[in-house]
């Protein structure tokens, strides 16, 4: 297994930030494979397009905005799908914040289930061109959201990225109150609109948040190593700005999913998604006085 380059710290007890791979795609019905693989590639792509050497030295970039030296990571390393809700679990109740890379979306209903399971339903942020809200079909990646019905607070919630959603789940949607925002919605409204639409929902949410990213939320011309690619996605930078700015404002924890290399071009994909990882530990606020 490749490992984190950037995990400072072998210990659960001091870390901040726990990186946890699952390298599983068991309940995908796509037909491009390979999303198992995504964990190490995610930690290799990271590893080789985060630092620089020179004269015998490695020397690691900085992120746009925010910091990563007051941050404490632990990369667990990759661990199997049963195993995934009690870890999750006992990491966010000990404080610490979960960045799980899949493997398929499915595996978000797990988090989702420990974390609702401790917390009660929380608010949920899910980058995705698919909602994920298939109530016909059960128990696979396209019914993440109707797997997790109760550990979702839908009225907070949002989907963005949103463009390749089957009639009943738009209809799920709309039954529950779930916001949805499309591409068009953030070309025609503006990034700043739409970013206002998040810190709305942020209200009084005492960072009860998770962040779910689906990378074929991006355009395929940003993203083409996915299991579903869909045309007209978001673009690399919108992305990277919606999600620094919903995690600066508290989260429970965060995933990113769904990278297949067996699609990527020049791990292009693989780059964005070690990009996405490096700014969104940036804009984590850590309180360390708060740590049990």
């Amino acid at each position: 297994m490749v490992c984190f380059s950037r995990s400072n710290t072998d210990k659960i007890s001091e870390a901040d930030i726990v990186i946890i791979g699952v390298p599983d795609e068991s309940k995908s019905h796509a037909k491009r494979k390979g999303t198992s693989k995504g964990p190490d590639i995610l930690r290799l792509a990271s590893n080789e397009s985060d630092f620089f050497e020179r004269n015998g030295k490695i020397i690691p970039i900085l992120p746009m905005h925010g910091r990563l030296d007051n941050k404490h990571i632990l990369d667990y390393g990759n661990v199997m799908r049963e195993d995934l809700y009690q870890l999750v679990f006992d990491l966010v109740s000990n404080k610490k914040i979960p960045i799980v890379i899949g493997g398929d979306h499915s595996i978000t209903t797990i988090t989702l289930q420990a974390i609702g399971d401790l917390y009660g339903k929380i608010e949920l942020l899910y980058f995705d061109a698919h909602p994920d809200f298939v109530s016909s079909a059960r128990n696979y990646y396209g019914s993440v959201l109707t797997d997790s019905l109760g550990s979702i607070d839908f009225e907070k919630s949002m989907l963005i990225g949103t463009r390749a959603a089957e009639a009943e789940e738009l209809e799920n949607a709309y039954k529950v109150g779930l916001e949805i925002i499309t591409p068009l919605d953030i070309e025609e409204l503006g990034i700043l609109k739409i970013s206002d639409k998040i810190r709305s929902k942020n209200n009084n949410n005492n960072g009860k948040k998770y962040i779910s990213i689906d990378l074929d939320c991006l355009d395929p011309a940003f993203a083409p190593g996915v299991s579903l690619p869909s045309p007209c996605g978001l673009s690399s930078i919108d992305l990277i700005y919606l999600v620094k700015l919903a995690v600066s404002t508290g989260i429970i924890g965060i995933d990113i999913v769904e990278l297949s290399p067996d699609f990527d071009i020049n791990n292009i994909t693989a780059y964005l998604a070690a990009r996405i990882l490096l700014e969104s530990i940036a804009s984590m606020n850590i309180n360390h006085s708060s740590k049990t």
